[in-house]
């Protein structure tokens, strides 16, 4: 059976537009039979808004009459057409063009030296990688480790201002983040918090 969207909401629609047995709704939804009878006992889904089947292209008419003619009938899903839209679409691994594959261990050195915060797994998606190779370019064992100069990848082509900004960002919110959990406070970061933050209110002033 062709698994089916919104099947709560399906089987909402099919117990108030049909009169299907709770098995058959159950069976073309997925759902057990007891969750169908709470839905219509007014006990399970109570916001959710039927969504039509056949509407939707998930059921057709001959299969429902099929099956509101024979209780022991099952009826079989067909495909929907909105299926193909909803479906989680992988990305594709970023391409880099030749020319400029020669620059990533130049890009893969700034990272490591001004944000060693970012994980490799994110310099591996932004500049096209691997883990190895940054591994390598790390521990100095790179084939070409003597030419290679740190220079940002934005410069270098191989990402956009935006992309760059928003890896280093995320990175330094997580690292923020885990810094507060273990206790660490940030030696350049403020040490006292102004009066408008704390609340607190100065003393007055004596005047002679």
């Amino acid at each position: 059976m062709t698994d089916i969207l919104m099947p709560k909401a399906t089987a909402v629609w099919l117990v108030d537009n049909t009169s299907l047995t709770f098995d058959q709704i159950a069976d073309f939804c997925g759902l057990h039979p007891l969750e169908v009878r709470g839905i219509a006992d007014g006990e399970v889904a109570r916001d959710i808004r039927g969504a039509d089947p056949i509407g939707n292209g998930q059921l057709s008419r001959e299969e429902l009459d099929a099956a509101q003619a024979n209780g022991a009938y099952r009826m079989k899903a067909q495909k929907s057409r909105h299926a193909e839209l909803l479906k989680p679409t992988k990305k594709a691994p970023r391409y880099t063009p030749v020319s400029r594959r020669q620059d990533r261990p130049d890009a893969i050195a700034w990272f490591l030296r001004n944000h060693p915060e970012v994980p490799d797994a994110q310099i591996s998606r932004i500049l096209g990688t691997t883990k190895a190779t940054i591994d390598q370019i790390r521990n100095r064992t790179h084939w070409n480790s003597a030419n290679i100069k740190p220079v940002d990848p934005v410069t270098l082509g191989l990402s956009t201002q935006m992309e760059l900004d928003a890896v280093v960002r995320k990175a330094a919110d997580k690292k923020a983040k885990d810094d507060a959990k273990a206790g660490i406070v940030d030696p350049d970061g403020p040490s006292l918090r102004p009066a408008s933050e704390t609340g607190a209110v100065p003393e007055e002033v004596e005047r002679d």
